[in-house]
């Protein structure tokens, strides 16, 4: 057996403290490297980051604002870079410790290695402290200032409604298209929206641009020249006009326009409005498309819109021809819904809507014969061969008497008013505009596809409707209710605790 003696460590004594240490280049023990040599020197253990109070962002040397959340990467990589003499040392880990939300105070935990002796590597965790000072960033102050303005972006319709703004706004909502504005004004016939840089005005034009035809117009107006730079500061101005056609319009195409597009019939519906208008012959199911360069190269004017529908009572229907997607043609005999029990009046139609119509129903439509229209192209058709009634959208009258209250709720921009207040009559039209828009958008599946519906906890309620309600069980099958899957919920930070948690925590409290 061979034998093998045992290894012994040598042991050296701390050439400071005279503690017993295993060999190593500096013949010191850790504690005594610690007390001679300090590797955080150089590192500030104190500092300061600037926050602003309105965009909450942090103030990223020399000129930049970032957002970044408290405890967040993006915090702690801005904090870090506020330390000079990190460059000299290996960083090895970085974290926050905890601190109150309100106490303005930033505290990172930071562990850092270096090199102090030959083969000699130190370790070392130490705490820095951030003090949050508030200062305004120049966005903000430009939007505090008055007329700091650098470019703003009119949009005017020539209507007399506001249905188009409406759904304008609500795009711009669920898109964010107006976060880089500093106000939105609205006038009588539009909206300005005003920014501080030109190039989110452009943004916004492009994005108006994709969602519906218009023509723009740019100017400019020069402030301020520095002769010795050669600078100058403008103000720009975008004027943009939208197309005077809106959904289920009736419309007649110039001649020369219905040539072009495969001689459709001129008189027809706009069913659709996007990047262009959309059009329907509802004789034939014909649609055509009338691009935004077509339209103002040839313009023309809706001949009637929805404010001149007329309701109808359905007495009969015959599919008789194609389908196009969800429209399917049918010959209709309607009644005015006024005349329903007073005459024997009836009209023949041919309509789109031969798939969602039954005898019973009632129809939204326009009545042509006794419509007189002040158009010229409207005037050069031959008067056989017009139709007395073009329908356009199912109606639910049932519904609308029962008038439960909507569980849902729109989102709306803050926008400054004109300084003159509107008269009577017109928060009447304005008024009646929105509540006409909320039915578009009960009504139309598609149409709501397209906005975004939140959740509303206050449903007004009517007494005279509710107790009609009681009184009729009547309502229609096929109405296409919201359904819950659709709202999104609506955060409401200032509501307070419901009453009806009061009262039940009151009685828990009388019980015990």
């Amino acid at each position: 057996m061979e034998y093998k003696p045992d290894l012994i460590q040598q042991q050296i004594l701390c050439c400071s403290c005279g503690t017993t240490i295993p060999p190593n280049p500096t013949n010191m023990c850790i504690n005594c490297i610690r007390n001679q040599v300090d590797i955080t020197e150089g590192i500030p253990k104190h500092a300061t980051i600037c926050f602003c109070r309105n965009c909450e962002r942090y103030l990223q040397p020399p000129m930049l604002w970032v957002s970044c959340l408290l405890e967040s990467r993006e915090l702690l990589a801005l904090c870090l870079k506020k330390l000079k003499g990190l460059n000299k040392v290996r960083l090895v880990d970085a974290g926050f410790i905890w601190t109150e939300p309100h106490s303005k105070r930033i505290k990172l935990k930071l562990t850092i290695q270096k090199e102090v002796f030959t083969s000699t590597i130190l370790q070392q965790i130490f705490e820095v402290e951030f003090v949050v000072s508030h200062q305004q960033c120049d966005d903000c102050a430009k939007v505090m200032a008055q007329n700091t303005w650098k470019a703003m972006v009119q949009v005017r319709q020539k209507v007399d409604h506001k249905r188009t703004f409406l759904y304008l706004e609500q795009l711009i909502i669920k898109h964010s298209a107006h976060k880089d504005t500093i106000n939105i004004k609205e006038c009588k016939d539009g909206i300005d929206f005003y920014y501080g840089s030109r190039s989110h005005a452009l943004k916004m034009l492009e994005f108006l641009t994709a969602i519906t035809p218009l023509k723009s117009k740019a100017s400019e107006q020069l402030i301020s020249t520095d002769i010795h730079s050669g600078t100058s500061n403008y103000k720009f101005s975008y004027s943009v006009e939208l197309v005077p056609i809106c959904k289920d319009d009736l419309i007649c195409l110039p001649p020369k326009v219905a040539k072009s597009m495969g001689n459709i019939n001129p008189l027809g519906i706009c069913y659709r409005i996007g990047n262009s208008v959309h059009v329907m012959d509802v004789n034939t199911l014909n649609v055509a498309e009338v691009s935004t360069q077509t339209y103002w190269r040839t313009p023309f004017s809706a001949l009637a819109s929805v404010k001149q529908l007329v309701e109808y009572y359905v007495l009969d229907v015959e599919p008789c021809g194609p389908v196009r997607g969800k429209y399917v043609l049918a010959d209709i005999q309607v009644a005015r819904s006024q005349d329903v029990g007073r005459n024997d009046t009836t009209f023949f139609a041919r309509s789109h809507l031969g798939g969602i119509l039954n005898p019973g129903d009632s129809v939204m439509g326009y009545d042509i014969a006794s419509s007189n229209f002040n158009n010229d192209s409207f005037d050069a058709l031959h008067r056989g061969s017009l139709p007395d009634v073009i329908l356009i959208k199912k109606a639910y009258p049932a519904h609308r008497k029962r008038n439960r209250g909507r569980n849902w709720e729109l989102q709306q921009l803050r926008k400054e008013e004109e300084d003159m207040a509107p008269r009577k009559q017109d928060q009447e039209r304005i008024e009646q505009d929105y509540e006409m828009f909320l039915r578009d958008l009960e009504e139309d599946p598609e149409l709501r596809a397209t906005v975004n519906l939140y959740k509303s906890d206050k449903v007004k309620k009517d007494n005279d409707y509710a107790m009609a309600d009681d009184e009729s069980d009547f309502e229609e099958e096929d109405f296409p209710e919201i359904k819950l899957e659709e709202l999104l919920d609506n955060l409401n930070l200032d509501d307070g605790p419901d009453n009806e948690d009061i009262d039940e925590e009151g009685e828990s409290m009388m019980m015990d």
